[in-house]
Formats: structure tokens, sequence, C-alpha cells
């Protein structure tokens, strides 16, 4: 078992008043998770349980694996009503119906307002998109599960919740399907554009390659050369290596090791749970790479994966 997932775990117990968290790490692992789980996965979960202040002992949170070695964080309704409720700014809901057709609403809007704000924040989900005829809640309890929809969704645009789902959107994921998640389109749409981008030619990467190799012996982060590239063209996986393999082996400052595949592996994991790119890990601890990091910078590195601060 990590440190790092040690100390995620009572730091979180600790703030839920449950005590340090001793011997609670086993008992998630074997109710929070929808499979098996790995340390990484754990890891990755703890931090987005602490970020949002929710209580995975109680089912607030959980998630499913993904197929990728990553996680699916899943919060329940409770543990939306708990983080819309434990915001600052919240001032209260609404709900608007509208026509009925046989047993559901054709729409619901949740109307969420915010102290700070003159005017409220709307969100109306269509039954149609969001139905789903294979699962049971849905043909039992169709409005209830609507409304939840769209207080979700209201409160993504109102607060800026990001990186949880809940039941539902996990089961579509889990199953491929493509979800509408707010601001999450913003993804989406940018994965959609990458795609359609034409593949950078191995004729081009070739002809740069020498003056990419000098830079990034130099300090360049291969993250820069190839977000630069990818404005206009698509990387191949196989480019992308190349270029991550011209960085410099880094050697540790003397007394100091550097950190170990499974460290990293769960840095990465962490990250990408919480949505924090590696370009802000890299500026905010001065690295030009993972290859950088010393055992020293995990703990700090996971704990401001957890509380992100970027100028």
């Amino acid at each position: 078992m990590t440190s790092a997932l040690v100390t995620l775990t009572s730091k979180l117990a600790q703030r839920l008043d449950m005590g340090d968290g001793t011997g609670l790490v086993d008992v998630l692992k074997a109710t929070a998770f929808k499979g098996q789980v790995s340390d990484a996965q754990m890891t990755a979960l703890m931090v987005v349980a602490n970020q949002y202040g929710l209580n995975p002992w109680t089912k607030e949170i959980y998630a499913f694996p993904d197929k990728n070695n990553g996680i699916v964080p899943v919060v329940g309704v409770d543990g939306w009503s708990r983080i819309i409720n434990e915001h600052p700014q919240f001032d209260g809901v609404e709900f608007e119906y509208g026509p009925a057709t046989g047993n559901h609403f054709d729409w619901i809007e949740c109307v969420l307002y915010r102290k700070d704000r003159s005017r409220p924040i709307r969100a109306r989900e269509f039954f149609t998109e969001v139905y789903r005829d294979n699962a049971q809640p849905w043909k039992s309890h169709p409005n209830r599960m609507h409304r939840h929809k769209s207080l979700i969704q209201c409160s993504r645009i109102a607060f800026g919740f990001g990186g949880i789902y809940d039941q539902d959107e996990a089961e579509r994921i889990i199953e491929g399907k493509e979800i509408d998640m707010g601001s999450a389109d913003v993804v989406s749409t940018r994965a959609a554009k990458s795609a359609e981008l034409p593949v950078y030619s191995n004729a081009d990467f070739q002809k740069n390659l020498p003056a990419w190799t000098k830079l990034i012996q130099d300090g360049r982060a291969p993250e820069r050369i190839i977000g630069k590239v990818n404005t206009t063209s698509r990387m191949t996986d196989q480019q992308i290596a190349a270029l991550h393999a011209l960085v410099p082996k880094a050697e540790a400052p003397a007394g100091e090791l550097m950190a170990s595949t499974a460290q990293i592996d769960i840095i990465k994991t962490t990250a990408d749970a919480a949505a924090v790119g590696s370009s802000d890990i890299f500026n905010t601890f001065d690295i030009a790479s993972y290859d950088e990091v010393t055992t020293a910078m995990v703990d700090p590195i996971l704990d401001f994966i957890a509380n992100p601060i970027t100028e």
C-alpha cells in the first residue's frame, strides 16, 4: 500500500471525524469500487473525495474502474445534494416542469440561485435525451431520475463541478456511449476536432526532429512542441513517444531517489481523475517531465493535484 494512499485516506477520515483512517483502506477497496482496484485507482478516488469533501464510506462517492486503468468517479444523489448545499454561494433551487406525455414530463428545468449573481442559472433537460430504456430506475421513477439529471447539469453550470458523474452517466461511459456533461462538452469538442485534423507526416517529423532534439535537451518540455504541432495536425502516439524519449534522464540530487514507475503511475492516474494537466504539474514544480520527479516530490505533487492553484 502506497504512502500517498494512506495519507489521503487519513486526511479524509479526519476531516469526516472518522479517526485516523487506520484499517479503512481495505474496507474502501471492497465497498467503494465496482470491480477490482489498484492502489493507483484507489488514490485517484481519494483525491476526488478530498476535493469535494465526500464520504466514500457512506457511498456519497464511489467509482467504476475504466478500461484504461483509470477511474470513473460516481457521486450518488446524496453526494450531489451535499456539495450543492455546502457551496458558500448556494441560495436555493427550484424546478419547472413542461407538458406531460404519458407518465413523464417532456422537460424539467432546474433554476439555481447564487448569492453573488443577479440572475438565476437555468438548465433544461429533455426526457428523450436522458431517458435510458434499459435501466430499471428510469422505468419505475422516470420523473425523479429526470429531475436529478436537471439538478446535476445545473449545478455543473452554476458551480463548475467537474470530473464527477452520476451513476447513470458512469454506466453509459462503461458501456462506451457518449454522454453530455455540460462544461465537459469543451473537452469532447476539442477531442472531436483533434480527430478531424490530418496526421502529422513522418517526413515532416524527421525533418524537424534535429531542431526539436536540441530544444528538448536544452530544457524545453515536449508538451510545448506537441501542443503547437497539434493545432494544425495530429501527432501519432509513436511520434509523441519519440519526443518524450529525448528528455535527458535526470539524476536525483545527492541524498534523494528518483520516483519509481509505480509512483509516477499514481501521479498520472490521480491527475487524470482530477483533470489536472501535466503541464500545470511541470510548471509548478519546475520540471520538464515526469522523469525528473524524485520520491520527495511525490506527496507535494499529490497535494497540488488535490488543491491545484495555478496563476
